[in-house]
């Protein structure tokens, strides 16, 4: 008998003061705490420290999407009412999935956008209550003039400098957000990595729509995951099956890489991650899975407890919203109690919290 996964369970307090609203300089100097889940045992440390914690053999896999300049102001036509669109996919050339912030954004209204450089219109609605906008022409090749970077709408300071909000790695463009466990890398950091023989290997997953998105529903398996892009090509499996013949861990930087190491290694298996698949439904490997293969498509995995993780053995992670689909998956990939536990301390510690706060180490 499946129980219900009540979102409930995964709600904690947190200050709002402890939202980070800048990031902090340089990047490797916010904050780590090291969390073994089998002993739920915590230590306090710096992300920089980060290399006492790995050895070698062991291999790093991040996420190298880049956040596109997403964020389009402009106006209803006619009246001039404000209207704001965050793109999220797009659907062909000159169509895109958005979250649109105006009022009567219906089907038929037409938009310019951009100083009234670029003129569109709605012609849809989404399942989950964003607008479908078509562009009159092309939209990607001008989002570098007239798209701003968009940032959650939990941070409200300006960000200086819009490199910030990507990682030093970033090169796919293609996320509504970015993939923050990543922020806190720099390039001397990684260099020190490589010299202790641990590799370093990429993923793509672009980031949309459920990073913005509490679960609402009380049973959270009713919670309908839109899908994402995801990619791990050729190199990379042959990095992980390298590291795994040699004894080393596959270390996920971030939540969008496991779910792009955990799609792949699902879908070697005969499950469709590109279907909405619930994590803890999904059937236990039979034994000790292989490496996944390559694998290119999307994915709406939901990794909830009781899921059996075949590709992740530790874990970098920012601290996530309550009630939200990225704090279910890190408490299947320790617990929840281990996890409630960890985030009661965090606050307790003063951590910085969400895209620009501080990391974790789940090992």
């Amino acid at each position: 008998m499946t129980h219900p996964l009540r979102t409930q369970d995964y709600d904690y307090h947190l200050p709002a003061d402890r939202i980070a609203q800048t990031p902090v300089e340089p990047r490797d100097s916010s904050r780590l705490l090291v969390l073994d889940r089998a002993s739920g045992r915590r230590s306090h440390h710096h992300f920089y420290d980060l290399p006492a914690f790995l050895r070698p053999g062991d291999l790093l896999v991040a996420n190298d999407s880049r956040v596109r300049p997403a964020r389009l102001l402009g106006r209803k036509l006619p009246g001039g009412a404000r209207v704001e669109l965050l793109l999220l996919k797009p659907v062909d050339s000159v169509t895109w999935e958005t979250l649109a912030r105006g009022r009567r954004l219906v089907p038929g209204v037409r938009l310019a956008l951009g100083n009234g450089q670029v003129s569109a219109e709605i012609v849809g609605e989404t399942e989950a209550g964003g607008r479908l906008v078509r562009f009159d022409a092309p939209i990607e090749p001008l989002l570098p003039q007239i798209g701003v970077t968009p940032l959650p709408p939990y941070i409200h300071a300006p960000l200086a400098d819009p490199e910030r909000y990507q990682t030093v790695y970033s090169r796919v463009v293609g996320s509504a957000a970015a993939p923050t466990a990543g922020l806190h890398f720099t390039p001397d950091l990684i260099q020190r990595l490589a010299e202790m023989g641990i590799g370093f290997a990429f993923v793509t997953l672009h980031v949309g729509l459920d990073t913005f998105r509490p679960v609402e529903v009380e049973d959270a398996r009713q919670h309908v995951m839109h899908s994402e892009w995801a990619e791990l090509n050729a190199a990379t499996a042959e990095a992980i099956a390298a590291a795994r013949a040699a004894g080393g861990r596959i270390v996920a930087v971030g939540t969008t890489a496991v779910r792009v190491l955990e799609s792949a290694a699902v879908a070697s298996e005969g499950i469709d991650p590109g279907q909405w698949v619930v994590g803890g439904g999904c059937p236990p490997p039979s034994s000790l899975p292989p490496p996944p293969s390559p694998y290119s498509g999307w994915t709406r995995l939901f990794i909830t407890p009781g899921y059996r993780f075949r590709a992740v053995d530790a874990l970098i992670t920012n601290f996530h919203l309550p009630r939200s689909t990225l704090l279910m998956l890190v408490s299947a990939f320790a617990s929840r109690e281990t996890m409630l536990a960890a985030y009661g301390e965090a606050v307790a510690e003063g951590y910085r919290f969400f895209s620009f706060g501080d990391a974790m180490l789940i090992l």
